[in-house]
């Protein structure tokens, strides 16, 4: 499960002036987002203040027949999720967006983020009688937001009051009978963005991606902080809990996570990956005949690198992209044979030269020592190895799925040459800490790099192990009947 790292979730919303299929644009923005989570997804329609809701299991394609997609029907506003579970496991009660009927009408919510004060919360509501039906931290926030509701004269209000309680990374978006309402926490851990389309429908995205493929135009990035209200009387910022503190956003987002066209704080995405590979070759130089990236986020940092370098840039493995997420195997052997069909060498390029291999991170090694491997039976005389973030020593608390320490090659082996002697290549190099904080050009953001110096912008609990609730949930004693 581990040998890669995950992705963390996407979200989306669209705010119309006139009654639409809604659901289609929604469908198409996550179809977008779909790299930032391939476990379950699922999209919450708004007619009038009557709600239709469809989630499931699966890719968007798998899950959004035609039918399922015509069966939302239309309305002015829609939300929707592309999940991976960083915490809450794969529960079909986690499957966003969540959507509840309460006193004061009804609401629909999507995150992306990882609360770390979520058991705390979730136990606070347990006391007073609540129940909750899932395992993820949305469940949470959806608690807090209604709780507050009660006594603020709107819903915007209620997540300002609900912020204060809130504390880790969450992007979310609430859509209630009349508003789209998008927040952020303060300290911008994950990107959400807002865009406009050409005829006048708001939009809100975890990456601007999600915006292109709708024909939507990037206004601006949401602020850590910020709490963005679009209704029919227009768009509201409310900015009370801004430049509370020192920013966070992930680094990684930029390395691995959001897609090549995103621009995410101004910056492009696949600018700041050619920057890595040009910060690569100016740190960690070596003789070879081919500079060749690793599919996909490997590719535009290899070729950042061969600029750098004028070493030629080459196209070293061809992607099979029409594996599907149930071709994941479960025994050494099947995954090894999973290896050769998910990637191919173009043994062409490879047979009798020096070789760069960028990628964009070695998690536990494994995977990449068997696409090591394939290289040395394509005929490469030598593979070195250079890596577009720094090592990984420390875990993620924000919704990244970073293994646990004792998994982790970086920190199994005291030295980067044990390391590269584990996975088998001739040298082994990873891009600086300080380097990372240079990809994105065109922002004074300060950035969380927590997994790689264990230092993170906000102050992290002692233990928070990320399937903590469904722990709870197997402690019951034998004589108790667990419903699901």
């Amino acid at each position: 499960m581990f040998n890669s790292l995950h992705e963390e979730c996407g979200v989306f919303g669209i705010f119309e002036n006139k009654t639409t299929y809604v659901a289609q644009s929604t469908y198409l923005a996550l179809y977008a987002l779909q790299h930032r989570g391939q476990e379950s997804c699922g999209i919450a329609v708004n007619d009038d203040g009557v709600f239709s809701h469809c989630r499931g299991e699966g890719l968007v394609p798998e899950v959004f027949t035609e039918d399922k997609l015509k069966g939302l029907g239309m309305g002015n506003m829609a939300i929707g999720h592309v999940r991976y579970s960083a915490l809450g496991g794969n529960n079909p009660n986690n499957i966003q967006p969540l959507a509840i009927r309460h006193v004061k009408g009804n609401l629909a919510i999507a995150e992306n983020g990882n609360l770390l004060n979520a058991d705390d919360i979730r136990r606070h509501f347990e006391l007073g009688g609540a129940i909750f039906h899932g395992t993820s931290d949305t469940e949470a926030i959806a608690y807090s937001i209604v709780t507050e509701r009660l006594t603020s004269s709107s819903t915007e209000e209620a997540v300002e009051k609900a912020m204060n309680h809130l504390k880790g990374a969450y992007c979310c978006l609430v859509m209630t009978a009349t508003k789209l309402i998008a927040f952020r926490d303060p300290q911008g851990f994950h990107p959400l963005c807002l865009g406009k389309t050409q005829d006048g429908a708001w939009v809100v995205a975890s990456e601007s991606c999600a915006l292109y493929s709708i024909g939507a135009e990037l206004v601006r990035d949401i602020l850590p902080g910020e709490i963005v209200t679009i209704s029919k009387d227009g768009i509201k910022s409310n900015k009370s809990h801004c430049n509370k503190s020192k920013g966070g956003l992930c680094v990684f987002e930029y390395i691995y996570f959001a897609r090549p066209d995103s621009v995410i704080e101004g910056s492009s995405v696949q600018h700041a990956r050619m920057k890595a590979g040009e910060f690569l070759a100016k740190e960690s130089p070596v003789d070879a005949d081919i500079v060749i990236g690793v599919p996909d986020s490997g590719l535009d940092a290899a070729l950042g690198y061969a600029q750098e370098s004028g070493i030629p840039y080459g196209v070293g493995f061809i992607k099979n992209k029409y594996i599907g997420r149930s071709f994941i195997q479960p025994t050494q052997g099947q995954r090894e044979d999973a290896v050769r069909i998910k990637l191919n060498v173009v043994k062409e390029n490879i047979k009798g030269k020096r070789v760069i291999m960028i990628d964009d991170s070695i998690v536990r090694g494994t995977t990449c020592a068997r696409i090591v491997n394939l290289l040395r039976e394509a005929g490469a005389t030598e593979v070195h190895m250079r890596v577009s973030s720094p090592a990984f020593k420390f875990p993620c608390y924000f919704g990244t799925d970073v293994d646990s320490q004792e998994n982790l090659i970086a920190c199994k082996y005291d030295t980067v040459e044990e390391i590269a002697d584990v996975i088998g290549v001739d040298s082994l190099a990873y891009l600086s800490v300080d380097a990372t904080h240079k990809l994105a050009v065109n922002t004074n953001m300060s950035y969380c790099d927590g997994c790689f110096t264990g230092k993170y912008p906000v102050e992290i609990p002692k233990e928070q192990p990320k399937n903590k609730f469904e722990i709870k949930l197997n402690q019951f004693p034998p004589h108790c009947e667990v419903l699901d």
